[in-house]
This record gives structure tokens, C-alpha cells and sequence, in this order.
């Protein structure tokens, strides 16, 4: 049996978060299991709407992380960030878009988790593509959180 629809097209956080998502190279949505999953071509999914999922009570996005993110997420603001059920034994972070949303951060762990998931042989090409995505990304900057770039180039999320 297939799973009802949960989320709702008009909503503008959703709208927000396929904005960004769909910016990023390769990148297709698809409906499963009654929410909106977005996808990388030949790679895998990144990103999974949670629109009161299981009855969480919340509108958020889980999204695959690298090692460590999430829980210095969820430890740094745990009611805008949790571990989602399912997905989060695999480090994945659920961020909610529900409440004191700030874009560019969300923006930000959305992009890592595009970048985990595509195809290793294409990384350096799809990495290329991402500043013209970034104009996407930068428009998601709808509050006033510190971004810092690390060493390594990384964007580091500051809550």
C-alpha cells in the first residue's frame, strides 16, 4: 500500500527547501514513503522532508551528514535539531523548518549532504558546477548567522 502524502506544494518552507536542493547539479526530487526525498543522479539520496512524519510534530529536513555533524548539531540547539528515527544511527540530522529556520545554515548542511551522496567519479566535476548553484544557496540568507570558513575551506555551522 502506497503511503497518503504529507507534505503540502503551497507550503513556503517546502518551497524553500526544493529551491536550494534543486539548485545543486544532478539533483531530482522524488516522493517516498509520503515525503519529498531529493537526489543525486546516479548517487544517492541527501535529503528527506519529516512533514509531522510518524507523528513528530514538527516540518523538518533530514539530511545525510558527515561524521560528527550531527551531534555537534543537536548538542549545540536540540529543539531545531534532532537525530531522526531510521536514518539517524547513520549520522544522518534532522533540522526543523518549522521553527527559528535560518536558511543559509540549513543552505549549508544541505550541500554537504548533496556532496556525500554523489557518485565518487563525479565529485570534481560536480563541484565545479556548484558556484553557479551557489547563487541558489546564497539566497537562502534570511537571517543573520556567522558563517566561517575553516582551514579546510568548510563551512562551519555556527547556531
Amino acid at each position: 500500500m502506497a503511503h497518503p502524502r504529507m507534505y503540502d506544494d503551497s507550503n513556503p518552507a517546502i518551497k524553500k527547501l526544493r529551491e536550494i536542493c534543486l539548485a545543486m547539479p544532478e539533483v531530482f526530487e522524488k516522493e517516498a514513503w509520503g515525503e519529498c526525498t531529493f537526489r543525486v543522479t546516479g548517487g544517492s539520496m541527501f535529503a528527506m522532508t519529516d512533514n509531522n512524519h510518524h507523528n513528530s510534530g514538527h516540518l523538518a529536513v533530514w539530511v545525510k551528514a558527515p561524521a560528527m555533524v550531527q551531534e555537534i548539531l543537536v548538542n549545540s540547539d536540540p529543539k531545531r535539531f534532532f537525530v531522526p528515527p531510521y536514518m539517524g544511527k547513520q549520522g544522518w540530522v534532522g533540522v526543523r523548518i518549522d521553527y527559528k529556520v535560518k536558511w543559509d545554515q540549513t543552505a549549508a548542511i544541505l550541500k554537504d549532504g548533496y556532496l556525500l551522496s554523489v557518485p565518487s567519479k563525479a565529485r570534481t566535476g560536480v563541484r565545479s558546477k556548484l558556484p553557479a548553484a551557489a547563487a541558489s544557496i546564497e539566497s537562502a540568507r534570511s537571517s543573520k548567522t556567522t558563517r566561517r570558513k575553516p582551514a579546510r575551506g568548510r563551512v562551519r555551522y555556527e547556531t
